[in-house]
């Protein structure tokens, strides 16, 4: 498959994910009745089911125990409402060490380890973790439910084909002869002996190709680092009831890769690590002084803010004495908004002064005559004023 540019995160070493469905409505109830058992017969310390207020969308369980006797494993099972395909869940377990593949499964922790047990099934591919998955007869088919399987990355998918038609024991499923902390990971794909170049047609998406009577591991997308096909390919699995130590050492191999996160496993990971209530009292003295230290940064980080908010309003009021009293110094300027509006008939007869004093100032021409008189001869009427 093409590799891709983006950096994924990864699962880290002490952690164990999974992911299932189970089909039925009674999910809550067998989750209950596995705890409560594994509690009597103290194979876990203590567990615990959150209160359920009704408006949650998931019931969420928590168990803790110890693994060798010595080191502690903490587990959350987050499972869904009832839907129509039944109830899906989620189960994230971290150790205090790098998880060991010959520990327990988590899985069966929560829900109860038996033959005829139907919680199991894939939530993509809708087939059992676990058991003999055949193959479809179309290569197409083969190709897309591969690709769903795959891309989904909860699970390790192996392809292994049978050389010639097996017995009832090569019938089986090899989960039981895994390690038990990978049985409720590992999802087999079963091919007929005819079904080999079609397999490996469909396999050519993936860069890998499955041996004859061999087995193949794929790789998740996007491939962790030092992943090698050749690496993970086994040239002979004996499908007699006999452990596959060709497999077992691949499937081991290929744990101890960083695998990237699978979708929704990060949150998985956050809600165990942070919202974890199944504490004993020193864990509870320590989560309330880490409690304490937060509040305690959180109060600093106000009052330094509380602080910084009240220099800086100082400062923006002596900025503003300082502008209005270096403003009082300015000669007032009239507001034109209160100046009185000019009337026409106003102006209409300060033009009529201004003409008026402008004819005062015209000099008078000088009169032709010697008498003084009017132009045109003629003396002036009686008792007329001189001009």
């Amino acid at each position: 498959m093409p590799a891709s540019a983006t950096v994924h995160p990864t699962i880290p070493p002490t952690v164990w994910l999974a992911r299932g469905r189970h089909p039925g409505p009674d999910a809550p109830d067998v989750v209950r009745d596995t705890l409560r058992r594994r509690g009597q017969h103290r194979v876990i310390d203590d567990h615990l089911e959150l209160p359920d207020d009704g408006s949650a969308s998931q019931h969420v369980f928590e168990a803790r125990w110890k693994a060798t006797g010595t080191v502690t494993v903490r587990a959350r099972l987050t499972l869904a409402r009832d839907t129509a395909d039944g109830q899906e869940w989620v189960l994230a377990a971290e150790a205090e060490a790098p998880w060991d593949p010959e520990w327990p499964s988590p899985a069966t922790v929560f829900w109860p380890d038996a033959p005829d047990a139907d919680w199991d099934h894939d939530p993509a591919t809708g087939l059992r973790l676990g058991g003999v998955n055949r193959l479809p007869l179309e290569d197409k088919d083969i190709r897309r439910l591969l690709r769903a399987s795959v891309h989904d990355g909860w699970s390790i998918d192996v392809v292994v084909h049978e050389a010639m038609t097996p017995d009832e024991h090569g019938r089986r499923p090899l989960a039981p002869l895994l390690p038990p902390s990978l049985r409720h990971r590992v999802l087999e794909h079963r091919a007929a002996p005819e079904q080999l170049r079609v397999v490996n047609w469909a396999l050519r998406e993936f860069h890998v190709e499955v041996p004859r009577g061999g087995a193949v591991l794929l790789p998740p997308f996007p491939a962790p680092d030092g992943f090698d096909a050749g690496d993970f390919a086994v040239r002979t699995v004996f499908l007699d009831g006999s452990r596959p130590t060709g497999l077992v050492d691949a499937l081991n191999r290929f744990a101890a890769l960083p695998p990237p996160l699978p979708q929704g496993g990060e949150e998985a990971l956050t809600a165990l690590r942070e919202d974890w209530h199944l504490r004993t009292p020193e864990e509870e003295l320590v989560h309330q002084r880490k409690l304490v230290a937060m509040y305690a940064e959180a109060l600093e980080a106000m009052t330094k803010s509380r602080d910084l908010y009240r220099e800086a309003a100082e400062r923006a009021h002596e900025a503003l004495a300082v502008y209005r009293e270096s403003a009082g110094d300015l000669p007032a300027r009239p507001d034109p908004s209160t100046a009185p509006a000019r009337s026409p008939l106003r102006q209409l007869t300060r033009t009529f002064e201004r003409l008026k004093v402008t004819a005062a100032r015209v000099p008078r021409p000088a009169s032709d005559t010697p008498d003084g008189g009017r132009e045109g001869g003629g003396d002036a009427p009686s008792g007329a004023a001189e001009p």
